[in-house]
C-alpha cells in the first residue's frame, strides 16, 4: 500500500490553485487519451475556492462528466443541495459545458431511488480520472459516517454496488453516496482539508485502525498503486 503524500500550502488560495491545476491536468490528459474524462467532487464550504479556480481551466469541458461523491436527499432548490453548490461555484464560465450527473431523483427516499441510481452509475466510466474528497471533524468522508446504518457495506473493498443509501446520526438528512470501491480506484485521489483542527484529526486517523470510529481511515489505508494525495492549508 502506497503511503499518503501530504501537500502543505501556506494559504487556502495557494492550495486551491495547486489542486485545480493538478485536477485540470489529469482531466486534460484523459480527454487527450480517451476523448472524455470523469470527475467526482465533494460538497460543503471547503471546496468553493477550488471550484472557482478549476472552473477557469481551459480544457474541453464538453467532454467532462462530473458527479458528486455524495448528496443529501434534498432537491436542487434546497440550500443544502451539493448539486446546486457545484453548479453555482464550478459550472460557470467555460466549465458550464461539462455534464453534471445528479443524484437526487425526486423519489421520496434515497432507498426508493437505488435501482435507478445503480443503473445510472454502472454506466459511468471507471476508474474516475479524479476524485476529490473532504473530511468532517467526526472523521467521516463522502457519506461514510460513524454509526451509519450500513457502514460495513459501503466500506467493503470488494463490494459491487456503485451507490448506497445512508442514514446516520451525524448526517442530518438521509444521504446517497458512492461506495468505497468507486472512489479509491481513481487515477487521482485527493483529500482536501483545511485548518489546524482537521490536520489534527487527519493525524489521528492515519495513526489508528478503527474504521468504524473514523471511516476516513478506509480511504487512507485503501490498497492503491498510486498514493492518496492530501492537500492541506491552515
Amino acid at each position: 500500500m502506497a503511503e499518503p503524500v501530504f501537500h502543505e500550502y501556506q494559504t487556502r488560495e495557494a492550495l486551491a490553485e495547486a489542486l485545480a491545476a493538478g485536477v485540470a491536468a489529469v482531466l486534460a490528459g484523459a480527454i487527450a487519451t480517451r476523448g472524455s474524462a470523469t470527475l467526482a467532487v465533494s460538497g460543503g464550504s471547503t471546496p468553493k475556492l477550488f471550484f472557482k479556480h478549476l472552473g477557469r481551466a481551459e480544457i474541453e469541458w464538453k467532454n467532462v462528466e462530473i458527479t458528486l461523491v455524495d448528496e443529501r436527499w434534498v432537491p436542487e432548490t434546497s440550500d443544502r443541495s451539493n448539486h446546486a453548490l457545484v453548479r453555482r461555484h464550478l459550472l460557470n464560465g467555460v466549465a458550464s459545458a461539462a455534464n453534471l450527473l445528479p443524484f437526487y431523483t425526486g423519489h421520496e427516499t434515497p432507498e426508493e431511488a437505488l435501482d435507478d441510481l445503480k443503473h445510472r452509475y454502472c454506466r459511468v466510466a471507471r476508474p474516475f480520472d479524479a476524485v476529490i474528497l473532504g473530511m468532517g471533524t467526526d472523521g467521516h468522508t463522502a457519506s461514510f459516517f460513524p454509526g451509519a446504518d450500513n457502514l460495513d457495506a459501503v466500506l467493503h473493498p470488494d463490494g459491487h454496488d456503485e451507490v448506497a443509501a445512508v442514514r446516520a446520526p451525524g448526517a442530518g438528512e438521509p444521504r446517497i453516496t458512492l461506495t468505497l470501491p468507486m472512489l479509491v480506484d481513481a487515477r487521482l485521489l485527493a483529500l482536501h482539508i483545511e485548518g489546524e483542527e482537521k490536520r489534527a484529526i487527519y493525524g489521528e486517523a492515519i495513526e489508528g485502525d478503527d474504521v468504524e470510529a473514523m471511516p476516513v481511515r478506509a480511504v487512507l489505508k485503501a490498497r492503491r498503486t498510486e498514493p492518496l494525495n492530501v492537500f492541506w492549508a491552515p
